[in-house]
């Protein structure tokens, strides 16, 4: 009874084609900010910040990019921490190179760099898809990596190979460098990835997602309508890129403040998003969210329960993760491949029409 849209008449096209048409949905995201901007800043704790918060957010905005390659232009890529990389290292030599820039132009002008190189990358699409376009990405991953290890001016020639974040300020708050408050930068992040995830819901409703969308499902009958499917997935290229390298920029400023690209950001990285999409639901933009909170939280959850409750060993309870995991993959492959979003959809369904059979 609570989840129904009688009597929520629409007067118009725009109205009906809302992101939220329902106001139950309308109620339910309002709550979720709230929650996200007050209860949690409240009640939450620095290891609750830089351990869970702040990571969640940083990699549900790589998925969301990965998800417009993947999920919607139906492009598979596992080059993503290569290309979070690329913004890792583009933040750290604006930021190195021009102290007094914005720190979110920095930011966006990282994720615009990472477009440019993606876009390298993605010329091959056209070609090649499926495996072999993975295996591509996946030569991607391993040149990014080797070539911010061996050439020392991506890293200022510092002798240890680190890049560390110099301190920056947003409207005179500290977010980034030692002195920087975890609840600061959580908030920060947050109101970032929101915007960028509203921005990114709504390019996918519009012509450029239903031109993704049309190569995904069959690339041949888009090109006889009018799509062009060469311009198309670039785009998806340099937009998904644009995203997962202001997310690696996010990572190394706002979560990590200093580490070594060639291994923060290895092919390991990118299997954890591509994980992230799969398990949350391709082709949708809360799946990218609950995705990456799902891979973050349950190692936590699953160490606390084996380690600190039944007292198994920390590496068997490791290895156990892994075989978790990989059976959680395999499962919703089978049985539901669009994901936990999908799931919710169901069950919104099933809302909708109880306490009538379906």
């Amino acid at each position: 009874m609570f989840y129904r849209e009688s009597g929520q008449f629409k007067t118009s096209y725009a109205a009906d084609q809302a992101i939220f048409p329902i106001k139950q949905d309308n109620w339910g995201m309002v709550l979720l900010l709230l929650i996200a901007f007050f209860a949690v800043p409240y009640f939450g704790t620095e290891y609750f910040f830089q351990a869970i918060m702040i990571p969640v957010l940083i990699f549900a905005l790589a998925a969301t990019g990965l998800n417009i390659l993947t999920g919607y232009c139906g492009q598979l890529s596992l080059g993503t921490g290569g290309f979070m990389a690329v913004g890792a290292v583009a933040c750290y030599k604006l930021t190195t190179g021009f102290p007094e820039m914005n720190f979110v132009f920095v930011l966006l002008l990282s994720g615009i760099i990472t477009a440019g190189v993606g876009l390298l990358f993605g010329i091959p699409s056209l070609r090649i898809k499926g495996f072999y376009l993975a295996v591509a990405t996946l030569a991607a991953q391993f040149f990014l990596s080797w070539l911010f290890n061996k050439v020392a001016w991506f890293q200022n020639y510092t002798p240890s190979g680190t890049i560390t974040m110099p301190p920056r300020e947003v409207f005179g708050i500290a977010v980034t460098g030692a002195n920087a408050d975890a609840m600061d930068r959580y908030l920060f992040c947050l109101v970032f990835v929101l915007i960028l995830a509203m921005a990114a819901k709504n390019l996918v409703r519009g012509p450029i997602g239903r031109s993704w969308m049309a190569i995904r499902d069959m690339d041949i009958a888009a090109e006889l309508i009018g799509f062009r499917p060469f311009q198309t997935k670039l785009m998806a290229f340099s937009i998904s890129s644009f995203y997962v390298g202001v997310a690696g920029a996010m990572a190394l400023s706002l979560w990590l403040g200093s580490v070594e690209t060639a291994e923060a950001f290895d092919i390991n990285v990118s299997f954890q998003v591509l994980f992230m999409i799969i398990i949350g639901g391709l082709g949708s933009m809360m799946g990218s969210f609950v995705g990456a909170a799902f891979i973050i939280l349950m190692p936590i959850v699953l160490t606390n329960v084996m380690v600190g409750s039944l007292g198994m060993q920390a590496v068997t309870a490791k290895h156990f993760e892994f075989m978790f995991f990989g059976g959680l993959i395999i499962f919703f492959l089978i049985v539901e491949p669009h994901g936990i979003a999908r799931l919710w959809q169901i069950a919104k369904e099933k809302l909708r029409m109880w306490p009538f059979p379906h």
